[in-house]
């Protein structure tokens, strides 16, 4: 009827999740590093976020790329298939034996050692010592320390940089109130810093486990 709006729900029309999910090609080598990763219990981008990651290189024209939890190496290909022959992913861990594997992975794919440097340490102490104003894109994906590593992102981001941090729903616990264990703790109160902090451009995205972007206004 003219004037009134249905109170009913729209019925999803198919698995958007699994349809999406299904867009992204995965090369040889990524879901080789992935099953590496399950084994040791790494913390891998799905497929979709994987390519939304190479999107975002080619969107940004990225040279220099920050990775903070490396894991398996799933997300390192991703971002290196799509990154120019002139520039360098810094990707970093604090699990030797993540480095060790995503290494491993990175030589199998015939990588160029030029093209990435590998970096084992207490993550907020590695991205501490990092150039000011001299990355174009920047992944975080571990809870840990994460609202600190938000500000040092800001720091090392060059202005109009952009900041993507993974798994930032948890896979939805993180919209659920009633979620009060510390990681959820800590991805909600990331986001709800980012989008009152006038110096980012926000936007919060579905994808994989969640992604949270934030363009560096200034």
């Amino acid at each position: 009827m003219a004037g009134y709006i249905l109170s009913q729900p729209i019925s999803p029309r198919g698995d958007m999740s699994s349809y999406s999910e299904s867009f992204a090609h995965e090369d040889y080598f990524m879901p080789q590093a992935r099953s590496n990763g399950q084994e040791i219990g790494a913390a891998d981008p799905s497929a979709a976020v994987g390519n939304f990651l190479k999107f975002a290189v080619n969107l940004v024209g990225a040279k220099s790329v920050v990775e903070i939890g490396t894991g398996s190496g799933v997300g390192g290909l991703w971002l290196l298939s799509g990154m120019p022959a002139d520039s360098v992913l810094t990707t970093i861990d604090s699990e030797r034996e993540h480095s060790k594997i995503a290494r491993t992975i990175f030589e199998d794919a015939d990588i160029a050692p030029t093209k990435y440097r590998i970096i084992t340490g207490k993550l907020i102490e590695v991205i501490g010592k990092l150039a000011d104003n001299a990355y174009d894109l920047i992944i975080i994906r571990p809870a840990l320390d994460l609202f600190d590593m938000v500000q040092e992102s800001y720091r090392l981001l060059k202005p109009g940089g952009l900041l993507v941090i993974d798994q930032a729903l948890s896979g939805g616990k993180v919209a659920d109130p009633t979620q009060r264990d510390p990681e959820s703790i800590a991805r909600r109160d990331a986001i709800k810093v980012v989008k009152e902090d006038e110096r980012w451009a926000a936007s919060l995205l579905p994808i994989g486990e969640g992604l949270l972007l934030a363009n560096k206004l200034t």
